[in-house]
């Protein structure tokens, strides 16, 4: 367990979102909206910066691309943007914003794929993911806002399974959904509630190298493990302060090791569990 509330370098204040490289370095974005780099167990490796203008409001999706730069989720500012590690923007997708397709809402998450695609999710004015070639340009969309299958109610985060499939958090609706590449709806699981299998509130997952998946849920304060195909393996965690428990955790991400690193955003740390 690591991290203090503070707005030095390695200090955090309701860290957000989490993403890790091939070399097991954390990023993490928190309220301050700096985007700050640390090793598996918490050392400060900088450097520390932000997006261009947070004066709307901070990123909240973090991920890495296939070539290891990291993309951020500009959420208030309807954009994509690709940084190296070093913190040097290389490129920006999207910015317009709107509901016609290529335009884009309060921007979650983004992931992408050994192609090069990008899968952008959006919620707010659009309740959709947003798909683009390698070169920036819209290929398609799908999804709504509401609650039947292949409806979404803020999807939170987004990661492609070992199937090639998306699975998206569609943290409202309290469920995972999983889809084709091409937008095709293939299962959802989960329902609301504070049962093993259940959930509340997910805010992001990541799998593992055996293929299991790992979820955290905001309103639970717990961790859940599923099998792909949405059956419960365990919960880790639950309400509290101490070493252990969770209090509105945001992200969580999973490294070379298979130790699973979880943002516990309300008590300004990270924890790095063994499920």
């Amino acid at each position: 367990m690591w991290g203090r509330r503070g707005v030095q370098d390695g200090d955090l204040v309701k860290p957000r979102a989490i993403a890790i490289d091939a070399d097991d370095r954390l990023y993490i974005v928190d309220y301050t909206a700096r985007i700050q780099i640390y090793d598996r167990d918490g050392k400060y490796l900088g450097p520390t910066w932000t997006t261009p203008d947070y004066r709307n409001g901070r990123p909240s999706g973090l991920s890495i691309d296939r070539d290891g730069h990291l993309l951020v989720s500009d959420s208030h500012y309807n954009c994509l943007r690709v940084y190296d590690r070093n913190g040097t923007e290389l490129r920006k997708i999207g910015g317009n914003a709107g509901s016609a397709p290529g335009q884009l809402s309060y921007i979650s998450d983004a992931v992408q794929d050994a192609d090069g695609f990008y899968y952008i999710a959006e919620f707010g004015e659009n309740g959709r993911i947003s798909k683009f070639d390698v070169d920036g340009k819209f290929v398609k969309c799908w999804g709504s806002p509401g609650t039947e299958p292949g409806q979404f109610a803020r999807p939170r985060s987004m990661v492609i399974g070992p199937d090639g499939n998306l699975y998206i958090a569609d943290a409202c609706n309290h469920r995972i959904q999983v889809f084709t590449r091409d937008g095709v709806l293939v299962r959802h699981f989960g329902t609301a509630g504070e049962g093993p299998g259940e959930l509340s509130y997910p805010y992001d997952l990541a799998f593992n190298a055996a293929g299991d998946l790992y979820v955290v849920e905001y309103g639970n304060h717990r961790v859940q493990k599923f099998t792909a195909n949405g059956k419960s393996l365990g919960v880790w965690g639950g309400p509290g302060r101490e070493p252990g428990k969770l209090h509105a955790p945001w992200a969580l991400a999973v490294d070379s090791r298979g130790k699973v690193h979880v943002v516990d955003s309300e008590n300004h740390r990270v924890q790095r569990i063994a499920f």
